[in-house]
Parts: structure tokens; C-alpha cells; sequence
């Protein structure tokens, strides 16, 4: 698969030690941008113990961003896991040619990191507990 955009192995390296890494609890999050000017995927931020809330407040209101998301997930009967989930931050806000840059760049990046349980997310409010859990269970 071409990629529009490049995706330094460290990184990618960066994202499995994410993947399997045990949190102090509730969700973690890993935010990935695209550096315009070199078209390469790079790391923004990384969250220990963030609700979808707080992780909302942090994300640009008129950019894409690209999220793995550690989901802390409790189940009926009281177990509790956590999911992977690729989350693309993609705001209605954006410019169409940012949408469409992240967009082209999204399923190598997907492919690279191999979380393939994937929501897009326009408008913040969508990113909640109940819209994830409804999509989760």
C-alpha cells in the first residue's frame, strides 16, 4: 500500500509498547498528527487517565487528528477490559484538504499499527462513553 504520508519505525515501535502497556486505569491515549510540510506522522501527545471529555478539550478544533485509544470498557458483569480503538479526529470544522491528507493516510497508518476497530468523528460531542460503549458491547 503507497502512503501519502511516511511513519518513522520508532514510532510505529512507540505505538506497539503503547499497545501493550498497562495503565494506572480509566483510557490512554496516543495523538498522532501529520506534519504538513514533511508529510510524516508524528507523535502529539500521549494521556495516562483521561476521560473522552477531558481528551476532547485537548484536541483542535479545526484539524484531524488520528487517536489509538486504550478504552476502559466495563462489562455488566463487572469485568472490565481494554480495547484498542484507532479513533480519526477528523472535525467538520477542517479545511477539505486536511480531511483529505489524513484520510489517504489513514489505512496504511491503520495497517502499520494493526488496530483495525475504527471510528471517524466529525463533531466532539460524538466522542462519549455512550456512543463507545453502544459500539463496543
Amino acid at each position: 500500500m503507497i502512503s501519502t504520508c511516511d511513519i518513522e519505525p520508532a514510532l510505529v515501535e512507540k505505538l506497539k509498547q503503547f499497545r501493550f502497556q498497562k495503565f494506572s486505569s480509566k483510557n490512554a491515549a496516543f495523538v498522532l498528527k501529520i506534519d504538513k510540510k514533511t508529510l510524516k506522522i508524528e507523535e502529539e501527545d500521549v494521556y495516562d487517565s483521561i476521560s473522552l471529555e477531558d481528551l476532547v478539550e485537548e484536541l483542535p478544533e479545526n484539524t484531524p487528528r488520528y487517536i489509538i485509544l486504550s478504552y476502559e470498557l466495563k462489562h455488566s458483569d463487572g469485568r472490565t477490559n481494554y480495547p484498542l480503538v484507532f479513533i480519526y479526529w477528523s472535525p467538520s470544522t477542517a479545511k477539505a484538504e486536511l480531511h483529505m491528507l489524513y484520510t489517504s493516510a489513514k489505512g496504511d497508518l491503520q495497517q502499520k499499527i494493526d488496530v483495525m476497530r475504527d471510528f471517524e468523528i466529525r463533531e466532539p460531542e460524538s466522542l462519549s462513553d455512550e456512543y463507545l460503549v453502544s459500539q463496543l458491547m
